[in-house]
């Protein structure tokens, strides 16, 4: 079975007699922020229900979801009310854990799909069901396709497999649409003589480096190669001195990352998925090579 992935946070709900509790993937709790969802599930579902999903929230103009919105309602404190009216958050629903207190997790996808089916029959597009097929060629028209709507990629899963908790097993795969695209070294972590990730970015129509992404570690070989080549910064750097944990996509964790200025000149072409906000890859980048052939004037312009 192929479902869509969705660019949003992963969320469980439980549904309990005295209301209505939702659970991150790292177990963290965002009821506060979605008293919308919490509504929606609080009237849908019975007492004993748990639900498996992804919060969302789509922007009906441009027809994509938006990530930002997410971060939105963490951070609008007195606004809450008025952010959640101005921009609604869906729960999109691919799995059910429980029914009515009885346990499903040790049954087959497919019936537990049914089951979930049946719960939503009558619910409200707040809580949306999980697009999902069976048919390998509307999956890969999916794949191809819905990307700007925000969908991030597929996820296989084996309609027989029963649900894992806290990994994705042997029953199930994710395919997240990726491409190549160059950057400009900006920075490094570690030393210079052994750097161990790459801060990457472009440069903007005023001509000053806005930071995009830092990569997952190199491997030695990468690390080898690249110090040969970097030169240590001497000039005025357009960054700060350390990284500020927005910028390079710390929510769970407030501390900066102190980083090595180098002088940008060396181009990288890096492995990226869709997730870029704000002028930044949301997701750690993967290095694939350097391009001594591009000078960094030959990348692409910063975008916001």
């Amino acid at each position: 079975m192929r479902s869509l992935e969705n660019d949003g946070w992963r969320c469980l709900a439980f549904v309990r007699r005295d209301g209505v509790y939702l659970q991150s993937r790292q177990a963290k709790d965002p009821t506060p922020y979605f008293p919308d969802v919490v509504s929606a599930v609080r009237d849908s579902l019975p007492a004993g229900t748990v639900v498996d999903g992804e919060l969302v929230v789509f922007d009906t103009e441009a027809g994509s979801t938006v990530f930002p919105a997410l971060l939105g309602r963490i951070t609008a404190g007195r606004r809450l009310a008025r952010e959640a009216a101005a921009r609604p958050a869906n729960l999109v629903l691919f799995d059910v854990l429980a029914d009515g207190g009885d346990d499903l997790t040790g049954l087959p996808l497919r019936q537990r799909r049914a089951r979930l089916e049946h719960l939503l029959i009558d619910a409200p597009p707040t809580l949306a069901l999980c697009p999902q097929t069976s048919d390998v060629e509307l999956a890969r028209t999916w794949f191809d396709e819905l990307g700007v709507t925000g969908a991030e990629g597929l996820v296989v899963k084996d309609p027989a497999g029963v649900y894992r908790v806290g990994g994705r097993g042997s029953s199930w795969w994710k395919y997240k649409r990726k491409v190549t695209v160059e950057a400009i070294v900006g920075g490094v972590t570690g030393a210079i003589e052994d750097p161990r990730n790459l801060l990457l970015g472009r440069i903007d129509g005023r001509g000053r480096l806005r930071y995009i992404a830092g990569t997952v570690p190199l491997a030695l070989s990468q690390r080898q190669e690249i110090a040969r080549l970097l030169t240590a910064a001497t000039g005025v750097h357009p960054w700060p001195q350390p990284l500020p944990a927005a910028w390079i996509g710390r929510l769970d964790r407030r501390e900066a990352q102190p980083y090595v200025r180098v002088e940008p000149l060396l181009v990288a072409e890096i492995v990226v998925d869709q997730a870029y906000e704000r002028g930044r890859f949301r997701h750690p980048v993967r290095h694939l090579r350097l391009r001594a052939d591009l000078d960094p004037a030959d990348v692409e312009r910063w975008r916001p």
